[in-house]
């Protein structure tokens, strides 16, 4: 076997195993997501809401493959969900006591945030508060890739 040919076959199996795990990656979390509350739900809790807020697209460390847009209900029990996340995998949500919207300045402001759970699902959540948390305390809650350091999206709500 020529050397090109074997060169070309080892990079097409490399290439093709490098793109079977980033779709692994991206593709697991959508698979094993549990299913999401109903905007039924999450409507009948919104007039409890101490807040409102809206994620949207257009945030500057928001691009094709993080991203959220929807409305945002903060209650003094749970912050609730109605809309879109990009899927990924480990996404946490966070309040904080500034708006951000870039990696950089939510690496610089995480001391002072508050983590409140664990995200698992990409159409509509709900997230209860832990105890003692109070929402008044913070202005805007971001939603964060853990495993990759990803800003998702965020909003202010005060």
């Amino acid at each position: 076997m020529k050397l090109k040919t074997l060169a070309l076959l080892t990079l097409s199996h490399l290439l093709t195993g490098a793109v079977g795990v980033a779709l692994g990656i991206y593709m697991l979390p959508i698979l094993i997501a549990p299913p999401a509350p109903q905007a039924s739900e999450i409507t009948a809790l919104s007039p409890q809401a101490l807040y409102t807020a809206e994620f949207t697209k257009d945030l500057q460390d928001s691009d094709a493959f993080h991203w959220g847009e929807g409305k945002v209900f903060i209650g003094r029990d749970v912050v609730s969900f109605i809309g879109e996340l990009a899927p990924g995998p480990d996404y946490k949500l966070y309040l904080s006591p500034e708006f951000v919207e870039t990696e950089a300045a939510f690496e610089q402001l995480k001391p002072q945030m508050k983590q409140v759970g664990e995200i698992k699902t990409f159409e509509n959540f709900m997230v209860a508060l832990p105890s003692g948390t109070d929402p008044a305390q913070y202005n805007a809650v971001i939603v964060w890739c853990e495993t990759f350091g990803e800003f998702i999206t965020a909003a202010a709500y005060q």
